[in-house]
């Protein structure tokens, strides 16, 4: 801060004001002569608006985190400056809240239900799937305003997500890209388990993948700056680093992403159940048991758009995967363009002669034609039903398809309906399908229902990144199952309203979670069943979980929740319960082909999403305001979160009533959300995908 001062000053003294500036540039130009750089720069720092703030807090209770944004700007010129906030999300998160402070005045957000038109109903496109600047897994959150001269500007955007245990740690990144150095700058992460803190660790800054961005001095161990306390169950982690320190990071202010990674300690049995006001949460990640067997069909697009790089990465990625197989897993390999080349017509065991074959076919793709993703599934559905079938095996092992390709189906069935409907009714449940795209072509939207409607998971991979290492680390995550037709009971007299208690498969390092209401909140145990097949037998868990007595009242955060107009102040526990409700009602309402079941659907995640202030494809923001400031309004509440379907791009414009005393035009505040990729939730309907403008007490549609 104080080199920009110094630099702002120093300058000055050479070149006088900001008017003789211009007056010396306009004349040299009319000369013909250039504009001296000492002269750009500072207009360049007199008229760009100072970001005085950026800071971050994060309180993760359970594995469910509230994160709040704050950004504060200030406008040093003599007339009113356009001010943009941006901030990337994580795509799982919940938006709940937005405020703005423009001057004196407050524009509040506040979650209402979204009207359904007449006209709403589902359409299949030919997508090109659209990113605005996002990274992969993440959202962007776009806020532009007006500030008037010699004024100030305040953001404050709060989100809250489940965390997802992958390969035995939970990941919680946060976006550290303020687009300018920052003369406040400070993530403050802290972690309440009560399991214990089994492990934690703070990544280096994971660099943007796109042009401009910095990378530190040090790529091992912790940012700069960062400092770590932690006992058994509680974990403070602050990132607080000086102007100079942002510098040497990354000059135009996009450091990077902040990640934290951890895991608990867990009871190896029937796994953690808390309690609390009368809400429940059952964690369950058995582990030490042997894995079972895997029938694997690897299906590689190898169509003329694979040329190049991608499909040498791929390749490179598969020979690694190959090796990581199991003597007791099965195998085959399909290559599809638009023709289907089946390596084998069965799946065979693995060896190493097996092994050695697969590689040298694999090696020997070359990529011509075009894409017929209807044929290559139906071709590896079929060879994995024709081996369970003839080999008996089917409960104590796990079907799955690893599918990736880069573009969109162009030959044989290329209607996106009929191709899911084909998937869905040849797999019957009995297959799980995941699903890599790559590259800014790949109908994107239709591996995510293909995975969701199969009991699978999608990635996406960027033109530029190592397709390779993601195929690997994809991979990875899904190449151990440990458990198969799990499934989750408790008693009808004791719990109601429980999200999902049936789950195909359990993969190592992973973790399956339960939530529900208790309809006795006296209640002492909790009785719990678990049954599920392994690679030896059929597993039966029973237990009464002591329950202990339930606190009441009082917010474990220990930070403000918005209770607003009287409402109680719910616990993480319950909005864990929401979170996971919610998005279930999501994915069933995209799967559904039944209209009046979708509509039922629609309704009851809308009145979810409404009663616990979650921005979802069916509930929208209303900006309140303008109304007066007031102390404690800077304070940012709510609690998280978007999710929606395809990438949208839609604006809240509106004016004032009186415009204040300073402002030589209308004051026009603008939001922009854009979504890029959010798992299952690609938008289908043509209500969201256009662009719409409101007077400014009207709704902020997703």
């Amino acid at each position: 801060m104080l080199l920009l001062l110094g630099l702002c000053l120093g300058l000055s003294q050479c070149v006088g004001s900001q008017e003789e500036a211009q007056s010396w540039g306009h004349s040299s130009e009319q000369d013909g002569l250039r504009v001296p750089r000492q002269v750009r720069l500072l207009q360049r720092l007199k008229t760009k608006p100072l970001m005085t703030e950026f800071s971050v807090k994060s309180t993760i209770i359970s594995r469910y985190a509230f994160t709040t944004v704050s950004c504060r700007m200030l406008n040093r010129a003599s007339e009113d400056q356009d001010v943009e906030f941006q901030m990337q999300i994580p795509a799982a998160a919940f938006i709940t809240n937005f405020t703005m402070l423009i001057g004196e005045k407050v524009y509040q957000g506040e979650i209402t239900e979204r009207e359904k038109k007449s006209g709403d109903r589902v359409k299949e496109k030919r997508n090109k799937t659209t990113e605005e600047n996002g990274e992969k897994g993440t959202e962007i959150f776009r806020a532009s305003a007006v500030i008037p001269s010699k004024d100030k500007a305040a953001f404050f955007l709060s989100y809250e997500e489940l965390l997802q245990r992958r390969l035995g740690k939970y990941e919680h990144s946060i976006s550290v890209r303020p687009q300018q150095l920052s003369g406040r700058l400070s993530v403050d992460v802290n972690i309440l388990e009560s399991a214990g803190i089994a492990s934690l660790e703070v990544l280096p800054l994971r660099n943007s993948r796109q042009r401009g961005s910095g990378r530190g001095e040090d790529d091992s161990g912790p940012p700069p700056s960062t400092v770590i306390n932690q006992n058994e169950t509680f974990a403070n982690i602050i990132f607080k680093p000086t102007v100079v320190q942002q510098a040497r990071i990354a000059q135009n202010g996009i450091l990077g992403d902040f990640i934290i990674r951890y895991d608990v300690n867990r009871e190896q049995s029937i796994g953690d159940i808390q309690v609390l006001n009368g809400y429940f949460v059952h964690y369950f990640a058995p582990k030490d048991l042997p894995p079972l067997p895997k029938n694997v069909v690897f299906v590689l697009d190898s169509s003329a758009s694979m040329v190049g790089t991608k499909l040498r990465q791929t390749k490179d990625a598969l020979f690694t995967i190959l090796h990581d197989l199991r003597p007791q897993d099965h195998f085959s390999i399909i290559g599809f363009s638009n023709r289907i080349k089946v390596w084998k017509d069965h799946l065979i065991s693995v060896t190493p002669d097996s092994i050695r074959d697969g590689k040298v076919y694999i090696h020997h793709m070359s990529p011509t034609g075009g894409t017929d993703i209807n044929g290559a599934l139906q071709r590896a559905i079929r060879l994995l039903n024709k081996y369970v079938a003839h080999s008996g095996i089917g409960d104590r092992s796990v079907s799955l398809i690893v599918f990736l390709t880069d573009g969109k189906p162009t030959v044989g069935e290329t209607h996106t309906l009929k191709i899911l409907n084909n998937t869905r009714e040849a797999a019957r449940g009995q297959v799980c399908i995941f699903t890599i795209g790559i590259g800014n072509d790949v109908d994107f939207r239709l591996l995510e229902k293909l995975s969701l409607e199969n009991c699978g998971l999608t990635r996406r991979v960027h033109e530029e990144e190592d397709a390779g290492s993601q195929l690997i680390g994809f991979y990875d995550e899904i190449r151990t199952p440990l458990l198969s037709d799990i499934r989750i009971d408790y008693p009808p007299s004791s719990v109601v309203q429980a999200t999902k208690t049936l789950f195909p498969n359990y993969f190592n390092g992973s973790e399956i979670i339960i939530a529900g209401k208790l309809v006795d909140r006296k209640l002492d145990h909790l009785h719990v069943e678990v049954t599920a097949s392994n690679s030896k037998k059929f597993v039966i868990l029973k237990t009464d979980v002591p329950v202990g007595p339930q606190k009441a009242g009082k917010d474990v955060t220990g930070s403000p929740r918005p209770g607003g107009d009287g409402e109680r102040d719910p616990n993480h526990i319950e909005r864990l319960w929401s979170y996971l409700t919610t998005k279930e009602l999501l994915s069933s309402w995209l799967q559904s082909d039944d209209e009046p079941e979708k509509e039922r659907l629609r309704q009851r995640a809308q009145a979810l999403a409404v009663s616990y202030r979650f921005l979802t494809p069916f509930t929208s923001m209303k900006l309140r305001g303008p109304v007066p400031r007031t102390d404690g309004l800077e304070e940012a509440h709510g609690m998280s979160a978007a999710m929606g379907p395809e990438p949208v791009v839609q604006s809240v414009r509106g004016a004032g009533t009186q415009p204040g005393p300073l402002l030589k035009k209308p004051y026009q505040p603008r939001i922009k959300i854009s979504k890029t990729s959010v798992r299952g939730f690609r938008r289908e309907e043509q209500i969201f995908s256009n662009v719409m403008k409101f007077p400014f007490d009207s709704i902020l549609g997703l």
